[in-house]
């Protein structure tokens, strides 16, 4: 493959990034440094994403998409993670994927078009006090009553459950199976009786988290999406779609913003020899990084599902980042923790360092994917007995 982009893929990032001067104002950026994710400014921003197609990149014509290339979908994580804004946006990144493969006729002709237009905001439901890498082992129930599910239990570390319109809900239907084959996931509406949510402050000292309680939250039969007990397999495609695009593109530009950063101030105040062959290494490590991903974007171009590859890519990242954080922690010393006014890079490092700790747990750990690429890429035996 060539790993250059080609003349309609620069075309497209120059597009983009106009827009993205012209659009992302600095009110957008301070909310997300404040809440160390996005608000209630980032998704009016993304409505005008939306409004341009921009939202549904890769999506079939039919469910309001562009039909267009994975690349493009990750130039768009690039261009904003290098402008210091993440993208999160649950609703076109694994609801909307998940609806077009598995949900009824229904479901996609009331939600994909509103999806694709930024209009809804979704948060995900998955992780619990005693189910997060292990998401198989969740224990969150739902109870079939006549024409309705009765949900009862209790969700942790869930972004943006403050903000969301609706909640992308992993339950389990049938605790008779295997912890794998009893799980069903819910699109549920976050304004249903019996659903409360606290903030979770981070080490941060952001509200980047919440907890959720779901205490006999009744939904309609249609709330769930795609077949009961089937929805362990449509969770871990969609998270390996995710990682691929917006998780790998999400690696990319906050690294190459930071490298930026370092490189401004090695210019201004020089840098000792040995931190400056550290820092050329993780350029170096940031370019395998660009080079995996544009690997893996051709290979789902070509039609293939992401796999193991989606592991290598979140695993790399997320490990790289906090590399570069503690590069960038010995470049400044100190005083590259400091935060508030007058601190080096206006305090982003400071706050960089303490939300990439979270970088190899969040989205599965760095342990879980290792397991991944062990047994679905080197055919490695699961040691299971």
């Amino acid at each position: 493959m060539d790993f250059r982009l080609t003349p309609q893929d620069e075309a497209f990032r120059e597009e983009l990034s106009r827009f993205l001067d012209r659009e992302l104002t600095p009110d957008i950026r301070q909310e997300f440094e404040e809440r160390g994710l996005p608000g209630r400014r980032y998704y009016r921003f993304m409505q005008k994403v939306g409004e341009r197609g921009w939202l549904g990149l890769t999506w079939p014509r039919e469910y309001g998409g562009l039909a267009g290339p994975p690349i493009h979908k990750f130039l768009l994580v690039e261009e904003l993670a290098k402008r210091g804004v993440e993208y999160r946006h649950v609703a076109e990144s694994i609801v909307g994927p998940t609806l077009i493969l598995y949900g009824t006729p229904q479901q996609k002709a009331e939600l994909l078009p509103r999806i694709a237009r930024g209009e809804m905001v979704c948060c995900l439901l998955y992780s619990e006090p005693h189910a997060g890498s292990d998401l198989a082992s969740l224990e969150l129930q739902a109870r079939r009553e006549g024409d309705s599910y009765v949900i009862q239990g209790q969700k942790l570390f869930s972004s943006e459950a403050d903000l969301a319109d609706h909640a992308w809900v992993a339950a389990r239907t049938n605790p008779s199976v295997p912890k794998h084959r009893g799980i069903s996931v819910f699109l549920v509406d976050m304004k249903t009786p019996g659903i409360t949510v606290r903030p979770l402050i981070s080490l941060a000292g952001d509200r980047r988290f919440n907890e959720v309680f779901l205490d006999g939250v009744r939904v309609p039969l249609n709330a769930r999406v795609g077949e009961e007990d089937r929805g362990w397999y449509y969770v871990a495609a969609a998270l390996d779609i995710e990682r691929a695009t917006a998780g790998a593109g999400g690696f990319v530009g906050q690294a190459w913003a930071l490298l930026q950063d370092l490189a401004g101030l090695a210019r201004e105040k020089g840098v000792a020899p040995c931190l400056r062959r550290e820092v050329a290494q993780r350029y170096e490590e940031l370019e395998v990084l660009r080079v995996l991903t544009y690997r893996l974007l051709w290979l789902m171009g070509q039609g293939k599902a992401p796999s193991y590859e989606s592991s290598e890519l979140k695993l790399f990242g997320s490990e790289l980042t906090q590399r570069l954080a503690q590069t960038a922690m010995k470049f400044l010393g100190l005083s590259g923790a400091l935060q508030g006014e007058g601190a080096p890079l206006q305090g982003r490092l400071a706050r960089f360092y303490l939300r990439a700790i979270s970088d190899t747990i969040r989205g599965g750990t760095s342990e879980v994917q290792r397991n991944i690429i062990a047994l679905r890429g080197l055919g490695l035996p699961s040691g299971g007995g």
